[in-house]
C-alpha cells in the first residue's frame, strides 16, 4: 500500500548516419517535406498512433486548464499538491510549464506546511491536558514541501536544491550537542533521495543523498542499507568514506559506533543510549547481518575502537557526548560479541579494559542491565510464549487496576501483532471501561487489518460480524476478502462485495468515509464484476458531493487510543480508498466517458485528484509485461 506513485521516462534520441566509402565526394539528397495529404495518409496508415496523440494533447490541455483552476484553491495543502502533481505529469511534453508551476506548489506548500505545524501542537496541548501527563497519539499532517521537493527533484536537480536551501532558511536550526541528529534539511534531502531510490531513479537518489552522506544518523544509515539491497559496491563505497569521517570527528561519540554497526550486523535496526534510556528504530521487520568483506568489516573495527577508546572527561569536567559514560558503557557490552567474533586480539583486549574500567564509575541500574534492548539483534527475541508469560506473572504481583490495565494492554498488543485473537481476551479484562472501550476498538481494528493482510479470510469475516468494527472497516474487509477468495469461490467473492456495498450505505450520508467504502466497492467489482465498476464509481461521485472534507486521497485507517499510562498509533494506507487507481482505470477503458465522470465532482480537491489521474493513464508510458 503506498501513496504517490512515481515514473520514469527516457527520451531517446536515434541518429541516422550514411557515411559513403571510398566516394570522391558526398552528395546529399534533397530535403524531402511531407505534404498534408501525405500526413494524412500516415495517419491513415497508422489509425491507433494518430489516436494516441490526439489523446495526449487532450490530455495535456486537460492539464492546463486544471492548472489555472489550481492557482485559485483555498485549501494551500489541496493547491500545492495539484500544482506539484501537474507540473510532475507535463514535464515530458512542457518542462518550462512544469517548472512555473513547481515554483508556485513550492509557494503554496510554504504556507500550508505552517498552518499544520500549528494545528498539531495545538492538537498536543489539547490531548496532554486530557491525559495529565506529557502522553499522545498523533497522526502526523503530510508534510507538503517535502512532496515538493521529491516531485520536482526527479526531473531537474538544480530546481530540488534550490527548494531544500529555502526549506533550511525557513528551519532555523536549533543548537544540539548531539553529533548523531541530522539537520531537518539534510533529513529532508535524505527522504525525497530514499523515495527516489525506491522508485528504481538511482541516479538521481544518489546525486540528492551524497550531500547528507558525510553525517552519521539514522536517516542516512537506512539509506545506505536501502541502497546496498540494490548497489552493494555503491553503498560500502560510502560507508567506507563515512567510517573515516567519523573516526576523525572529534563529536563522534559511542551512540555513533551503535548506528555504524547496524549498517553490517543489524541492518534496518538501530539503538542508542544514555543514562536514562534507550532509543530504538526498527524500519523492517527482518534483521539480517549484511554479507560484507572482511576489509570493510576491519575498517568499522577500527573506526569504532578508535572513538569507543577515547578517554574519559577529567573529573569535574561535563561530558558533552550523547551517550554519557552509562551509554556508553552499554553500547561496548552490547557489540562486545562482534569485536570478539571477527575483530583483532588487541582490539578486543583494549575494548574489554576500557569496559571494566567503565564498570566503576557507572550506575548500579546500567551495570544490572540485561534487557531485550540491549542484545537486540545480538541474540534472538525471546519466544513470544515466554514474553508473555512474563506479563502474566506481573500482573499476579501488580498492586493497582491502572498497572493490570497496562499489562493487559501490552498482552493484547503482542497477541494482535500475530493476527491471534487472544488480543480480544486481553482487552477485554482492562477494567477502566473508558480505556477498555478505547483498547477493544484499537485491537480488533488491528486485529483485522493483520488478518487481511495473512489472508485469515474466516477470521477476518468473524471480526466484521462480532468485531467492534467501523463501518469503513467492515467495508474493507469485506471487499479484501471477496479478492482473497475470487480465484476458489467466485460465488462468495460476489456474494462479499455486495455485502460490502450494502455495508458501505449504513455511513452517514454527510460522513466523506462514504465515498470511501463506494470507492472500495468499486474497486472490488474490477475483479469481481468489471461491467458493475462505472456505476458503482457513479455512487462514490454522487456521494463525494454530500461528504464535507472528501480530498479522493490519502486513504488511510488511523488506529489509535491515549491513556494516562500509555498510547499508541497504528497508520495503515489504503489505496482501495483513493480515487488515482480507479480514475486511471477507467480512462484506460473509455477516456472521455473518464472525464465526463471526473467532471461531476463538485469537490476541487476530488476532481484535481481523478483528472490528474485521468491525464497521467494517457501521457505516462504503458508498463509492458515481461
Amino acid at each position: 500500500m503506498q501513496h504517490l506513485k512515481l515514473t520514469a521516462a527516457t527520451l531517446l534520441v536515434l541518429a541516422f548516419v550514411t557515411v559513403a566509402y571510398g566516394q570522391a565526394k558526398e552528395t546529399k539528397a534533397p530535403a524531402t517535406t511531407k505534404t498534408p495529404a501525405a500526413k494524412s495518409a500516415t495517419s491513415a496508415a497508422d489509425p491507433a498512433a494518430a489516436e494516441l496523440r490526439e489523446r495526449r494533447a487532450q490530455a495535456r490541455s486537460l492539464l492546463i486548464s486544471l492548472s489555472s483552476d489550481a492557482r485559485t484553491f483555498n485549501d494551500q495543502t489541496l493547491r500545492a499538491r495539484s500544482l506539484a502533481r501537474i507540473a510532475d505529469a507535463l514535464w515530458r511534453v512542457d518542462p518550462e510549464q512544469g517548472r512555473l508551476l513547481f515554483r508556485k506548489a513550492w509557494e503554496a506548500a510554504e504556507v500550508a506546511d505552517q498552518e499544520s505545524d500549528r494545528k498539531l501542537q495545538e492538537e498536543i496541548r489539547q490531548q496532554q491536558a486530557r491525559t495529565g501527563n506529557r502522553s499522545y497519539a498523533i497522526n502526523l499532517p503530510p508534510n507538503v514541501r517535502r512532496e515538493v521537493i521529491r516531485l520536482a527533484a526527479r526531473h531537474d536537480k538544480a530546481l530540488g536544491d534550490e527548494f531544500l536551501e529555502k526549506f533550511k532558511a525557513q528551519k532555523a536550526e536549533a543548537a544540539t550537542s548531539n553529533p548523531n541528529r541530522l539537520s531537518d534539511a539534510l533529513s529532508q534531502r535524505l527522504s525525497v533521495a530514499t523515495e527516489l531510490l525506491q522508485a528504481g531513479e538511482m541516479e538521481r537518489a544518489l546525486e540528492f543523498a551524497d550531500p547528507a552522506l558525510t553525517m552519521v544518523g539514522r536517516e542516512t544509515l537506512n539509506f545506505l542499507t536501502h541502497l546496498r539491497e540494490k548497489n552493494p559496491t555503491a553503498a560500502d563505497a560510502r560507508y567506507d568514506a563515512m567510517l573515516a569521517s567519523a573516526a576523525a570527528n572529534p563529536q563522534s561519540d559511542a551512540n555513533t559506533v551503535s548506528l555504524l554497526s547496524s549498517y553490517i550486523f543489524t541492518p534496518h535496526l538501530y539503538v542508542t543510549f544514555t543514562a536514562g534510556g534507550t532509543s530504538t528504530s526498527q524500519m523492517n521487520s527482518d534483521i539480517k547481518a549484511a554479507d560484507v568483506t572482511p576489509e570493510l568489516r576491519n575498517s568499522f573495527f577500527q573506526a569504532a575502537a578508535t572513538i569507543l577508546l577515547r578517554p574519559l572527561p577529567q573529573p569535574g569536567q561535563p561530558d558533552q557526548s550523547s551517550s554519557g559514560v552509562d551509554g556508553k558503557f552499554l553500547v561496548i557490552k552490547r557489540l562486545l560479541p562482534f569485536f570478539e567474533q571477527y575483530a583483532s586480539a588487541d582490539i578486543v583486549e583494549s575494548l574489554r579494559g576500557h569496559l571494566n574500567a567503565l564498570n566503576s564509575v557507572i550506575t548500579d541500574n546500567t551495570r544490572r542491565r540485561e534487557d531485550e534492548w540491549v542484545y537486540k539483534g545480538i541474540k534472538p527475541d525471546k519466544p513470544v510464549v515466554e514474553r508473555e508469560q512474563t506479563l502474566l506473572d506481573r500482573i499476579d504481583r501488580a498492586k493497582t487496576s491502572a498497572e493490570r490495565d497496562s499489562l493487559y494492554i501490552q498482552l493484547a498488543g503482542i497477541a494482535a501483532s500475530k493476527a491471534d485473537m487472544k488480543a480480544r481476551e486481553y482487552a477485554s479484562k482492562v477494567e477502566d471501561p473508558e480505556v477498555r472501550k478505547q483498547v477493544q476498538a484499537f485491537f480488533d481494528a488491528s486485529l483485522a487489518l493483520n488478518s487481511v493482510q495473512k489472508k485469515l479470510t474466516d477470521q477476518a469475516l468473524e471480526l466484521v460480524y462480532k468485531g467492534e468494527l467501523s463501518h469503513l472497516m467492515k467495508t474493507w474487509v469485506l471487499t479484501e476478502c471477496a479478492k482473497i477468495i475470487l480465484k476458489t469461490d467466485q460465488t462468495k467473492a460476489q456474494e462479499l462485495v455486495e455485502e460490502a456495498a450494502t455495508e458501505a450505505r449504513r455511513i452517514d450520508v454527510s460522513d466523506p468515509n462514504l465515498p470511501r467504502a463506494l470507492i472500495a466497492v468499486a474497486n472490488a467489482f474490477k475483479v469481481t464484476d468489471a461491467k458493475r465498476v462505472w456505476d458503482a464509481t457513479f455512487d462514490a461521485v454522487k456521494a463525494a458531493n454530500s461528504a464535507e472534507g472528501f480530498s479522493g486521497e490519502d486513504g488511510e485507517f488511523v488506529l489509535k487510543f491515549s491513556t494516562k499510562g500509555s498510547s499508541s498509533i497504528q497508520n495503515s494506507d489504503v489505496p482501495e480508498f483513493d480515487l488515482e487507481g480507479i480514475f486511471k482505470h477507467l480512462a484506460d477503458q473509455d477516456y472521455n466517458r473518464a472525464v465526463e465522470l471526473a467532471r461531476g465532482f463538485q469537490g476541487e480537491g476530488p476532481r484535481a485528484v481523478a483528472t490528474i489521474a485521468i491525464a497521467r493513464a494517457v501521457l505516462e508510458p504503458k508498463k509492458t509485461g515481461r
